[in-house]
């Protein structure tokens, strides 16, 4: 559009001004296409403006990714490089003989993520090793923890220590004297040879360590099914609050409790449920210092196997994000009692009911059929 004299001469041969290019409609008169943009018969302005806008947004672009990527690396290596690595747990395991990976049926089938399976080993002492050597010979805690394809469920299975199974070239045994006879590699070949259950990953939690986070959360509250005494503390029959040092007499209580190692076994999981429990609190999440804090303390009382790094971890801890510890169901491997085996006290577990119990492990679905495993169950703590 052509600008003209006052007295409807030709147009003005002054040279263009700014304004010229990016003008505003006259008053009451509606913009127009192209109004607030470089005119079309001015093609080098208008590819500076080209420029300069690609340019800019190349720019943020860029910025962005930093910051993200700088955000990632320092939580993956804060939290994930603050936990120790276990060295070639699965390196010397026959994959032939292994068990096939999980089969999800049902609606576990149309998970889009498959199902992780994690071999959970709880000591006094945390474990240190290097690559070759063998982990602290006590295994006081042995769990299956299995994360389901959906994300959004997982069952934690405990099997007694003292249970009398096979291991592999070394006959018949307490399940923790493989621990003690080849580390971690033997116990997952004796608890795959026992379960049909594959497992992925493995994961050493020093209890001790794990205990201390207690008082940075103010303590747990746990239920205790009879009174019991052990060290300087009592345990009511009931609700009971734990302060860390009441928390480390608890979960190590051998002796005198009504149901033997059972009962110990439903201490360990009490308090692993109490205290994420209240890790995942809204109080906790909503102080960024005390957050770190404890992800810190709870991050130095765990080892994993060295196939986990810390990327896989990060990339894990973001599937999960919507998993809550209600989410998180407890059993113990089915038992048929207790017995003798020589000098040893022995827990005798129940074939049968195990069976169905691992199927249900490998085809996901334990979580939907979790109501046949009432007596193995842990109870849900009153609130």
């Amino acid at each position: 559009m052509s600008e003209r004299q006052p007295d409807g001469g030709a147009p003005s041969e002054r040279n263009p001004s700014p304004d010229d290019d990016r003008r505003l409609p006259p008053a009451g008169e509606p913009a127009q296409d192209g109004d607030d943009l470089p005119q079309a018969d001015d093609a080098p302005n208008r590819r500076h403006w080209l420029r300069r806008t690609l340019i800019s947004l190349g720019v943020l672009g860029l910025v962005l990714a930093v910051v993200i990527g700088a955000g990632a690396w320092f939580f993956t290596n804060r939290y994930g490089g603050n936990i120790d690595r276990v060295g070639d747990v699965f390196q010397a395991l026959d994959e032939e003989t292994r068990p096939a990976a999980p089969s999800p049926t049902g609606e576990a089938a149309q998970a889009t993520e498959d199902p992780i399976t994690f071999l959970l080993v709880g000591s006094d002492t945390r474990a240190e090793v290097a690559p070759g050597e063998l982990p602290d010979a006590r295994s006081d805690a042995i769990m299956l923890a299995r994360f389901s394809g959906d994300r959004e469920h997982a069952q934690v299975v405990s099997i007694p220590r003292d249970s009398w199974v096979d291991i592999p070239g070394h006959g018949k045994n307490k399940i923790n004297a493989a621990y003690a006879l080849g580390g971690p590699t033997l116990l997952i070949q004796t608890i795959e040879q026992l379960t049909g259950v594959r497992i992925d990953h493995y994961a050493a939690i020093d209890f001790d360590g794990l205990i201390q986070v207690t008082d940075d959360l103010g303590g747990v509250d746990v239920v205790v099914s009879e009174t019991t005494s052990n060290g300087p503390y009592t345990f009511t029959a009931g609700l009971n609050h734990l302060d860390g040092d009441q928390a480390r007499w608890y979960v190590g209580q051998r002796y005198d409790l009504p149901g033997g190692d059972f009962d110990r076994v439903k201490r360990q999981q009490n308090y692993l449920r109490a205290m994420f429990g209240k890790l995942f609190s809204q109080e906790v999440f909503t102080s960024p210092g005390k957050l770190d804090s404890t992800l810190l303390a709870v991050t130095s009382a765990v080892a994993v196997d060295d196939e986990l790094g810390n990327g896989d971890l990060l990339s894990m801890a973001y599937s999960l994000r919507g998993l809550t510890p209600s989410d998180v169901e407890f059993f113990t491997a089915p038992v048929l009692g207790t017995g003798m085996e020589g000098p040893a006290s022995v827990v005798y577990l129940d074939p049968t009911t195990g069976a169905r119990m691992w199927g249900y492990l490998q085809t996901d679905s334990l979580g939907q059929n979790a109501d046949e495993f009432a007596d193995e169950a842990l109870p849900e703590v009153p609130r």
